[in-house]
């Protein structure tokens, strides 16, 4: 099984943004086929067909198609998707975890000495080989260097197959992670040159999580950069003063709950007390179902298989989730689901691993036979986040 066969290149009808746009949580944003100009669809399965979805992830686990090779700086995080899909599937059997766990190590950025953590760059890990190329500017070459995105990535993988997160250098990751947080509480994913926004507020929080280290990050901070995304309408824009988006809304609250700001069902609660407006976030949600029965990530959008994920998992977060309309929500995913594994943005599409990761995971919410439960907050198997 080799680097280049497993995580090379990859699938999609529809690929994902370039590793400085992170993990495409922009995604109705893309140039994709409306829903009226999608192909013919299929007849639905009344089943979530979990074989199907074995031996595709098992497709792209051995060797991925050659749409992906201009994804090549995201290997990491489409290495993710396979491999905690694969967990989310109850085919932990199907992943050698000595080789991934290698793999995912050998793209940590260290540091050449102790002194360098003053530098301003961020030690955390790269998103692929070729972003690990090294940087000449008498050449004109430069690298994309480390990047929170593919941090939060690695993180997650190695948390999935159990590997033990003492054994990185998690002092050098966290300290120059401090560097990336800006003076109004945002992060920028790589040392210069990103864009700051509510992702990568995410990304930071995650990772102190997951290493269970706050000294990457300044909470309050944070915190008030999230509070700064909120709408009037309940929701969050990815930064101060923008729409409310199903992505943005997912990293404000998720962000807000690791860092221990809300608590567990703040419907219930938190009414009184709360830092945000748990009622009329809420309802925000809640208007994002639509008429097909799935989640749309703005108003006046076509609903997408991702947003079942960072919608539902928002409700879930705050106690609301008994107010989903599961069996519509049922019926348009499996509307998304391929005869081939796999699910795609809109119906009637190919699949991609992105929606199809997204897809098992809104599943999991449904709570659908033989998957592992969700970590809502952390996107992960819940049964791999508690070393089960």
């Amino acid at each position: 099984m080799s680097e280049t066969a497993v995580y090379g290149e990859a699938i999609n009808s529809e690929p994902l943004k370039s590793e400085d746009e992170d993990d495409d949580y922009n995604d109705d944003e893309e140039e994709s086929p409306s829903p009226s100009q999608s192909s013919p669809r299929p007849p639905i399965s009344s089943n979530f067909e979990k074989d199907r979805h074995l031996l595709y992830l098992e497709m792209m686990y051995e060797l991925l198609p050659c749409h992906y090779q201009s994804q090549e700086i995201n290997r990491l995080t489409l290495a993710h998707f396979i491999i905690s899909g694969l967990y989310f599937i109850s085919a932990r059997d199907r992943v050698d975890k000595d080789v991934v766990a290698n793999w995912v190590l050998s793209f940590q950025d260290l540091p050449s000495h102790r002194g360098a953590l003053q530098n301003g760059e961020f030690y955390g890990f790269f998103g692929s080989r070729s972003s690990q190329f090294p940087q000449d500017e008498d050449e004109g070459l430069t690298h994309n260097g480390s990047h929170l995105a593919s941090t939060y990535c690695a993180l997650a993988i190695l948390k999935v197959i159990g590997h033990d997160l003492s054994t990185i250098d998690s002092e050098s990751l966290l300290l120059s992670m401090r560097n990336l947080q800006q003076n109004d509480g945002s992060f920028m994913p790589i040392h210069t040159g990103g864009e700051t926004d509510l992702r990568f507020v995410y990304c930071a929080a995650a990772i102190c999580y997951m290493l269970d280290n706050w000294s990457g990050m300044d909470k309050e901070m944070a915190k008030n950069y999230i509070l700064n995304c909120q709408s009037y309408d309940g929701g969050f824009g990815l930064i101060p003063g923008s729409e409310s988006h199903g992505g943005g809304t997912y990293c404000a609250i998720a962000s807000l709950r690791l860092m221990g700001f809300v608590g567990v069902d703040l419907l219930s609660n938190g009414l009184g007390s709360s830092i945000i407006d748990p009622s009329l976030l809420l309802t925000w949600c809640l208007q994002r179902q639509a008429n097909d029965g799935g989640f749309q990530g703005r108003t006046n959008k076509p609903s997408d298989t991702c947003y079942a994920f960072w919608i539902g998992a928002v409700l879930k977060l705050i106690g609301g989730d008994a107010f989903i309309d599961k069996i519509a929500l049922r019926q348009f995913l499996l509307s998304c689901q391929s005869k081939y594994g796999g699910f795609s943005k809109f119906p009637g599409q190919l699949p991609d691993l992105y929606h199809s990761y997204y897809g098992y995971t809104a599943f999991s919410l449904l709570e659908e036979p033989d998957l592992s439960p969700l970590c809502p907050e952390l996107g992960l198997p819940l049964l791999a986040t508690l070393g089960l």
